[in-house]
């Protein structure tokens, strides 16, 4: 029976577990060796999160596998300690541990430049003059040839003079590349004498003004994952024209390892950009408040927002590792996100838009604390004490002076049901002189404490609701989508994305009021504003003055797609 269970569960093994299997099978490997490479100049954003969960994942799945992290730092100009801290940061929130495996491609700059000396020994690199215009026409297009520079023809001799000088510091920035000789007519474009090192006087987060050649990724790559044995190089479908280029570079040197390298359909999300470089003009031009504002696709936002961790893993579980780019639908990520929220978040009162009732006949000066369930899905949440008087705080839209059918809350002459206390029945609506409701005056039936009657009659309405003499004001951030449409990229000739930015993705409610409970809960800890939504404190909350952000409405999109289907 267990050879059955463990042949079904390999048929539906994704392609790249499959691989892996095979690979073991027939001891091409002995063991899995992955690495996560992100570029420490800016974020990590949801899309980076399929990746990472894959590498590390698989780290987890196979026995005496690792999953290395390693920054991928050849480009001083645009790297940064903050943006190296932050990755770390993520992938802990995300609940894996890269224990001793933590490795900067910068610590093999020395071992890169000897490589390149063999390369230009062997005649296969050279030095070249030529700017970077003039490469890029040289290089040809998908449908003519590239076109030899004039440089190409230097001798080994000259070449690695050059090459010696150019890390030496003896030219300028931009006025000379080590080149590999390959083959200007290739088919695939990559292999038109790409470039390998440039000149770029940056000082460098790890290695300071030590260098003024930095690898280009292309060269880089290869190398790195050598150096460190990995033995499945995992990589998004836009890498797969360079593997080629990859492993020319690791056949052209001498007793150096070769991993296998699969590529995979990176993650797109509906109404999201997934580029760094976008990410930073969002930031740079002040259309969010940094990396990590809550509308912004990063992990840090998304913490920050109250996404959980255990939503995100559960979200790229369902999306899957595909050969195929496609877009998925922010809704289902939502829908994760809900459906851990409702297992886990706690249960608080709080009332969006505040309307003062007050009970004619409960005795004035008197207070009592009712009980309330912290989570009617977690029996071992607990619950919790609420205080109750007779001045109380209801939603405004939850009364009506003239109701239509089925309205089913307050009403004149009405009675319903306040949440975990006593039914109330309104008698009177007090107004202003421009006619508008000020207060209600209902009277409310002491037999009914905790929500029931012990006549056994109905009430049709319940409604939430906070104490006045203990409500807690509150600051909410509420958020919506932070571009218009679906495709933010899809924009007129001559636009940018940022036409497509929502000016209305937030808005500030700082008139909530809520029970005393919400000034105590910690920042990142979740909780349901019961008929509101999900919500978690800030980083900026304070008990003298909670601010939280909306993380989910309790309307599921995604659920009703799904029903639809």
């Amino acid at each position: 029976m267990s050879e059955e269970i463990s042949a079904k569960e390999e048929k539906h093994l994704d392609f790249i577990r499959q691989k892996i299997n095979d690979e073991l099978a027939q001891g091409k490997i002995k063991r899995v060796v992955t690495r996560f490479p992100p570029e420490p100049n800016g974020y990590l954003h949801i899309g980076h999160a399929k990746a990472l969960c894959l590498d590390f994942g698989l780290a987890e799945e196979y026995p005496g596998a690792e999953c290395h992290l390693r920054f991928d730092d050849t480009n001083p100009s645009k790297e940064d300690d903050e943006y190296v801290e932050a990755i770390k940061e993520d992938i802990h929130w995300l609940g894996f541990d890269w224990g001793e495996h933590l490795y900067f491609a910068s610590d093999y700059f020395e071992k890169m430049y000897d490589w390149a000396i063999e390369m230009i020994k062997k005649g296969k690199a050279y030095v070249d003059d030529s700017t970077p215009d003039e490469i890029r026409q040289m290089r040809g297009t998908l449908t003519e040839p590239g076109v030899e520079s004039p440089y190409r023809s230097r001798g080994v001799e000259e070449n690695l003079d050059l090459f010696q000088r150019m890390r030496a510091g003896e030219f300028p920035d931009g006025s000379k590349v080590l080149r590999a000789k390959i083959d200007m007519k290739s088919q695939n474009i990559n292999f038109r004498d790409p470039v390998m090192y440039r000149i770029v006087r940056k000082d460098h987060h790890r290695q300071g003004n030590k260098w003024c050649i930095y690898p280009m990724y292309d060269w880089a790559h290869g190398l790195e994952d050598s150096i460190e044995g990995i033995t499945n190089s995992l990589c998004s479908l836009e890498f797969e024209n360079h593997r080629p280029l990859y492993n020319w570079f690791l056949d052209q040197l001498d007793n150096v390892h070769h991993p296998e390298q699969t590529e995979f359909a990176r993650l797109n999300l509906t109404g999201t950009v997934m580029s760094k470089r976008k990410l930073r003009t969002l930031v740079d031009q002040g259309y969010v408040a940094g990396w990590d504002d809550p509308r912004m696709p990063t992990l840090s936002g998304m913490r920050r927002r109250g996404y959980p961790p255990a939503a995100i893993r559960e979200f790229i579980k369902r999306v899957g590792i595909a050969k195929v780019d496609s877009v998925v639908d922010f809704a289902l990520l939502e829908h994760c996100v809900r459906d851990e929220l409702n297992r886990t978040a706690r249960r608080l009162m709080l009332v969006q838009d505040p309307l003062k009732v007050v009970l004619t006949n409960y005795p004035e000066g008197q207070t009592e604390t009712l009980t309330a369930v912290n989570n009617p899905e977690d029996e071992s949440a607990g619950k919790r004490e609420v205080p109750f008087g007779r001045e109380l705080y209801i939603e405004r839209e939850d009364f009506m002076e003239d109701p239509p059918n089925k309205f089913f809350r307050l009403a004149p002459g009405r009675e319903v049901r306040l949440r975990y206390a006593y039914f109330i029945t309104c008698q009177e609506v007090i107004k202003d002189e421009n006619g508008n409701i000020t207060e209600l005056r209902c009277t409310y039936d002491p037999a009914t404490r905790g929500g029931e009657s012990p006549d056994g009659r109905k009430v049709k309405g319940t409604i939430h609701w906070v104490a006045a003499h203990s409500a807690v004001k509150v600051t909410l951030n509420n958020f919506s989508a932070l571009f218009k449409v679906d495709d933010p990229e899809n924009v007129p000739e001559g636009s940018d994305f940022t036409v497509n930015v929502n000016p209305d993705s937030l808005s500030v409610n700082e008139n909530a009021l809520a029970e005393p409970a919400a000034a105590n809960v910690k920042p990142l800890e979740p909780v349901q504003f019961e008929r509101i939504g999900y919500f978690t404190p800030d980083r900026t909350s304070a008990p003298e003055h909670p601010v939280y952000n909306r993380t989910a409405t309790l309307k599921d999109s995604w659920g009703k797609i799904q029903k639809k289907q």
